[in-house]
This record gives structure tokens, sequence and C-alpha cells, in this order.
């Protein structure tokens, strides 16, 4: 657990023993980080802050879109972060829970996918953390480190789509070029990355609309903090407005692949019944003839002859139709 003291001395660390006091002062501000719910986390939230129970109840299990809840004087806020499993078939949504009022700020890191650790989860947190640490970063409010913390998630995601964005392209490449060998492995990874960019969109809508009405709903959030918060919208409507437009590209992308497959298709079904079409006849004749023809004690030639000059004149003569109707 990470606590630190944002007075008017500059921020400075603290133990988690020192909670109960600095709660109680009024010359600055308190953030605490905390890793994971747990019993002792839950009496925290509970007897020291005195959060609703309900909220309590969504730090302790996974939320699945993002929320916010404004209380009396404080907000309580979830907020998701995109994170590519390590065999890239599967985005995990790593959780962030947010108290934040004029004097604390807490966050929590919410229940995890065994298949994230936490220091992935923490990403965000401590990068801010080392910010703190180097002076470079100088919260006036918790808003404006709450700020910080989610502008950081959003330079994340804008990364995750530019690396998309990439694989998008060199996948446009490969199709442009004929280079792609296995269709149905091509086709995954094209819907694959349709999937990755997708869950960006939707985090960045979801938490637009979550931060668009926080705005609205925080009646006694401090003025010089609302632009920060109207940053955010804009932030959020930017990484969509990025999304959609990849989206667009990609859906493109594997309609021109899709129609060029199925073309290949087309016109190899069309000369499977060109193929069918021109014997078909000449099996009717054969089945119905060659018995006749051919025995086992004589053979009439002749007749065979004759069969066999009009199968070949018919196979001519339904090619030549088939040509004349562009079907070969």
């Amino acid at each position: 657990m990470d606590v630190w003291w944002i007075g008017e001395g500059g921020p400075e660390r603290r133990s988690a023993d020192d909670i109960d006091d600095l709660v109680h002062r009024t010359d600055g501000w308190v953030w605490v980080d905390i890793p994971s719910f747990d019993t002792p986390t839950e009496q925290l939230l509970a007897a020291v802050f005195g959060f609703h129970p309900r909220a309590v109840q969504d730090c302790a299990q996974r939320n699945h879109v993002p929320k916010i809840h404004a209380y009396a004087d404080h907000l309580f806020l979830v907020v998701h972060s995109p994170e590519v499993s390590a065999g890239g078939g599967h985005v995990h949504y790593v959780e962030l829970d947010q108290f934040v009022s004029t004097r604390y700020l807490i966050t929590l890191h919410g229940p995890l996918n065994p298949a994230v650790s936490l220091e992935t989860a923490q990403r965000q947190t401590d990068e801010v953390n080392r910010r703190l640490e180097s002076g470079r970063l100088r919260p006036a409010s918790p808003y404006a480190l709450s700020y910080a913390i989610v502008s950081s998630i959003v330079r994340h995601e804008e990364e995750l789509t530019a690396g998309l964005a990439r694989d998008v392209g060199l996948l446009e490449q490969q199709v442009m070029a004929g280079a792609e060998e296995d269709p149905e492995s091509f086709l995954d990874q094209l819907f694959m990355a349709r999937h990755k960019l997708l869950t960006v969109r939707t985090m960045a809508v979801q938490t637009r609309e979550v931060y668009g009405r926080l705005v609205r709903v925080a009646r006694f959030l401090p003025k010089a903090d609302v632009p920060l918060f109207d940053d955010l919208v804009d932030q959020y409507d930017r990484l969509r407005g990025i999304a959609d437009g990849q989206l667009a590209f990609l859906h493109g992308v594997t309609e021109y692949y899709r129609a060029r497959t199925d073309t290949k298709m087309t016109i190899a079904a069309e000369r499977l019944a060109v193929i069918a079409a021109v014997t078909l006849p000449i099996t009717a004749v054969s089945s119905v003839l060659g018995m006749n023809v051919i025995v086992n004690t004589s053979t009439h030639w002749l007749a065979l002859a004759i069969l066999l000059l009009a199968m070949g004149a018919m196979s001519l003569w339904l090619l030549r139709w088939a040509r004349q109707h562009g079907w070969w």
C-alpha cells in the first residue's frame, strides 16, 4: 500500500499507520493506492473513510463496465485499461476503482484475471508515483491527481491503438500483394485485430460517458478542476475517433479480401459446373448405349465409332456454348 501526503511542503511518503491521522488534517490531502481488496482494505474503506457499503462491495467484485456514483462529498469511479494477453487472443479489462474528494484520493486495483500481473495493473499508478518522487508532478488537488492517472490510462490505450494500426497496415500490405498463404489463418488475424480495436473503442466510449456525467452531477467539484475532466472527455472522444477510423479501414481491407476470396470460389464453382455440364450428357449416353456396343462376346466397332464421334461432338458443342456465355 502506497500512502502519500500532499501538503504545502510538497508530496511526501507516509506509512499505512498514519492514515487515521492524515484524513483528519486540513492542511493538505492524502493519496492511498491499494494493490488489491482484502479484509483490512474493507475495514479501511468502511470504518476510516465511511464509504457506502454498495461502493465497498463494488470494489470487492469485478465490474465489467465503468461507472460513477456521486455522494454528498465524494465520487466513486470505476474505469478500465486494456491489456492484451500473452497469446494475443484476448483483451483483459484491468479495473481501477477510485474514491475522490477534496481531501483524499483512494485508488484500488480491482479483482484481476490470474493472467494479469499486479505489476501490469499498477502500471499507471506506479508511473504517477515516480513522477511524484521526481517532482515532475505537483497536483493541486486529489481531482488533479485522478486526472493524471486516467490520462496515463488514455495514453496507454493510444499506444495500444497505434500498435494495432501498425498490425492492420501489415495485414493490408499482404492483402494487396496477395501474399497470404493460409486463408483461414489470415482471416483469423483480421478478425482478431478487429476484436482488439473494438475492445479499445468500447472502453473509450463507455468511459467517456462516465466523465461526461461526472461534470454534470458533481456539484461540489472545484471550478478549477472542471476543465481537467472536460479534457478527459475530449481525450476519450479523440481515442474513439481514432479507433473508429482504424475499424473502418480494417473493415474495408477485410471486405476486399473476402470479396476476392469469394470471387475465386465463384469462378472455381463455375468451372466445375462447366465440367459437370460437359460430362453429364456423355455419361448418360455411354451408360445407356455402352453396354449394347461393347459386350463380352463381340464389339460393334462401327456403332462404337459413331458413338464416340457423337459424344466428342456433344462435348465440343457444350464447351463452345459455355464459352459464348462467358462461363469458361
